[in-house]
């Protein structure tokens, strides 16, 4: 059956992912795949009668069990019937690690993430609607899980402002030194919801960023809160081909584990993948570049050559692996073009970056060009963190 552009979810329920402000949609959606009510006190004051009369309208037609059955099929990636863990997905994007998730066996219990488009994405694959701003969500509401995920964004912290309170001698902590950064927001829900584990992923850069600190910050902070801490730069360029390193941390809860978990990062496979082998053979002209493009790439890389510079466009080889797809993709295509015969070179399709990220064909793709570019650029490469996963769940679920 051909998949909808949107959910039976969004079109039954008239949502509109993009325009969440009260959290009304993402309490709905989330009730609807869990049927618990907790959800209803993270919704703000001025949703809150939109979100009973809603849910009431529902009950009284009897569409809530009919909702719940078009969840089987209508969405490409349903929730497990039954999961072997739960986890809660932040700083979510579209998904790329709630799905590699699933596929360990999980169920995600709540889901957030800023980004409007990207929030469309996510609600047409796994019909959710992620909560809004996780930085004014209370962790307290946050329902138990046993694992928290989060591919968290990069911010650089206070640490002067930590030398200066020690000179002082006042104390200090994970929630004043971190404060004023997304990865506080961590740190608070695990401080309050103590799951037996976490995932985050960052860039790689991260373990050097400001010299250390920031990554001692963090790892710090993690081991005040009394989880062992395991981190590994892994490459994607085992599990797809694109060479994409990432620092992928993982912590185990001391308090069930005593420093005794039985966990390790999977080995790195050498595998046979070409480039060519995520390619469409039939491709629109308009994934061409323009005669102006290529002409300014072409000097572009020339100039900056001729200064010993490394910039330029990259000319994929069909036989090998790509770089590293960035969300600035959508601009001009150029660290990944595509050559053609007789031809400018094209850039990838929305659909070939998607594959290249490790998504299957039946994943959703319902936002603009641009927009698919930018989320692919910013998502995490699928196969890789499910083997992480498979080697977390290993550990937590006897």
């Amino acid at each position: 059956m051909a998949k909808a552009k949107y959910s039976v979810l969004r079109k039954a329920l008239d949502l509109k992912p993009e325009n969440d402000e009260q959290n009304t949609q993402a309490a709905i959606t989330h009730y609807l795949q869990s049927g618990a009510t907790e959800y209803l006190k993270l919704v703000n004051e001025e949703g809150l009668e939109l979100y009973k009369s809603k849910i009431a309208e529902l009950k009284n037609e009897g569409g809530i069990r009919d909702l719940r059955l078009g969840l089987e099929w209508d969405i490409p990636f349903p929730p497990p019937a039954k999961p072997k863990f739960t986890f809660i997905d932040l700083f979510a994007g579209i998904g790329g690690i709630r799905l590699a998730y699933q596929r360990a066996g999980g169920k995600c219990v709540f889901s957030s993430e800023w980004n409007k488009y990207a929030k469309i994405t996510y609600e047409a694959n796994f019909g959710e609607v992620p909560f809004g701003d996780i930085t004014t969500i209370d962790e307290k509401l946050i329902p138990d899980h046993d694992i928290l995920l989060g591919g968290f964004p990069c911010q650089p912290f206070s640490i002067a402002g930590v030398s200066k309170k020690n000179a002082l001698g006042r104390a200090h902590g994970f929630l004043d030194e971190t404060q004023g950064t997304l990865f506080f927001d961590i740190a608070r829900i695990i401080n309050e919801k103590r799951p037996k584990a976490f995932m985050l992923e960052n860039v790689k850069n991260l373990v050097s960023h400001d010299k250390g600190r920031t990554f001692k910050v963090i790892t710090n902070t993690l081991k005040e809160l009394n989880y062992t801490i395991h981190f590994k730069i892994m490459d994607g360029k085992y599990f797809v081909p694109q060479h994409r390193e990432r620092i992928i941390i993982v912590g185990f809860n001391n308090d069930i584990f005593n420093q005794q978990e039985s966990f390790s990062f999977p080995d790195p496979v050498i595998a046979d993948f070409k480039f060519k082998d995520i390619l469409d053979s039939n491709v629109d002209k308009k994934y061409t570049l323009s005669d102006k493009l290529w002409n300014y790439l072409v000097t572009y890389s020339a100039k900056h050559k001729a200064k010993g510079n490394g910039f330029g466009f990259g000319m994929t080889d069909l036989e090998g692996i790509a770089r590293t797809l960035s969300a600035r993709y959508y601009k001009d295509g150029s660290e990944i073009l595509i050559p053609q015969q007789n031809e400018n070179p094209r850039r990838l399709t929305p659909r070939e970056c998607a594959r290249l990220m490790g998504y299957p064909d039946n994943y959703i793709i319902p936002v603009s060009d641009n927009q698919g570019y930018r989320q692919c650029g910013n998502s995490v490469i699928v196969p890789l963190i499910e083997s992480v996963a498979k080697e977390i769940v290993k550990t937590i679920v006897k």
